[in-house]
């Protein structure tokens, strides 16, 4: 992608072409993680029901999967639905699959045409069996995309991402007989559900709340994080610009100091 694919979907004149033309194109993050929060609140904000929110919400993912590809990102990450999700009512779990599989049927040549490869993070072995086969369909057309990697996070938690890899990496190490003391951080790294991309280097969260949810706990060590109060329904790619050219006017240390000037 370039600037001027990005420019030519957005309106002249516009505050998004002011902020597509200031961003530094050498400085994109490589990976944004989003906690998509908000949903019930905007609904009850309309007086209508909790579902029309997660309905609304689509038209957000949309845009910011087809925004983040446009601008040559290589991973996306949505926070969807955690391991603590099952708590809620089961009528609204139910519509939340039901709108996941027909999100992926709508936009899977979307996905395609735009070179996006998806893929689930999370235990997706504990979702219903039609939604685990609409999942893989979704994996298996996409799998040799060489665009924007989308994750999705389902059924998903940063501890229990943390145990199952505990339990794998302790698991090969008793079949190899190798002893715990070759433990490092690279090799644990490598037994999470994002082995092998690189970590955020952007969270966003909507709806202005200010906990991380245990959402990447491992891999947002050294993200910086911007919160914004639009509730997700209301979040689009003017959003997300305005998070990365915030993200780009930061200055990260990694724990260092920086640089003396000159």
């Amino acid at each position: 992608m370039s600037l001027q694919d990005l420019l030519a979907v957005v309106p002249s004149g516009s505050e998004e072409q002011a902020l597509v033309r200031a961003i530094d194109w050498t400085r994109l993050p490589r990976h944004v993680a989003i906690i998509m929060d908000g949903n019930g609140r905007w609904a009850k904000l309309r007086h209508k029901r909790r579902v029309e929110g997660h309905r609304a919400g689509i038209a957000s993912v949309r845009d910011v999967v087809e925004t983040s590809a446009r601008l040559g990102l290589q991973v996306l990450t949505l926070y969807a639905f955690s391991v603590e999700n099952w708590k809620r009512p089961k009528t609204e779990v139910s519509t939340l699959m039901a709108l996941l599989k027909r999100y992926l049927r709508i936009e899977l040549d979307t996905l395609l045409r735009n070179n996006i490869r998806f893929r689930v993070i999370g235990r997706m072995d504990e979702l219903p069996i039609d939604v685990q086969k609409e999942l893989q369909r979704g994996m298996d057309r996409t799998a040799h995309a060489t665009g924007l990697l989308f994750n999705i996070a389902l059924n998903y938690g940063g501890r229990a991402e943390i145990t199952d890899a505990v339990r794998r990496l302790a698991t090969d190490l008793l079949a190899n007989g190798r002893d715990a003391g070759h433990i490092d951080e690279a090799m644990l790294s490598s037994y999470l559900y994002t082995a092998g991309q690189p970590d955020p280097d952007l969270l966003i969260r909507t709806s202005g709340e200010l906990r991380i949810s245990n959402f990447l706990l491992w891999q947002i060590a050294y993200a910086e994080i911007w919160v914004t109060e639009v509730l997700w329904p209301d979040f689009r790619r003017r959003h997300l610009l305005q998070a990365i050219a915030d993200y780009q006017k930061r200055e990260r240390r990694y724990g260092g100091i920086a640089p003396p000037t000159a």
